[in-house]
């Protein structure tokens, strides 16, 4: 298991605790990496990652999905 993660019982599927998930959004927000990129780094599957990012920057309450979505409005915006 890697760290952050709990086991789960029955199954598979791999639960990983609140501290882990808001420590990697937060990789993405401050480091710009690719989410693909950072899953790969972490162990974890790029849509996990990629639906953290999401949801905290919908949640507008974390500093780093707040400031991951303004990074992308920036990026987005620029050029003409």
């Amino acid at each position: 298991m890697t760290a952050g993660e709990v086991e789960v019982m029955a199954g598979k599927r791999r639960k990983f605790d609140a501290e882990f998930r808001e420590g990697a959004v937060r990789i993405v927000a401050e480091t710009g990496k690719p989410i693909a990129q950072l899953a790969q780094d972490l162990g974890i599957n790029e849509t996990t990652l990629a639906s953290w990012v999401s949801r905290a920057r919908r949640a507008g309450g974390s500093a780093a999905g707040e400031r991951a979505a303004e990074e992308g409005r920036q990026g987005a915006g620029h050029g003409a």
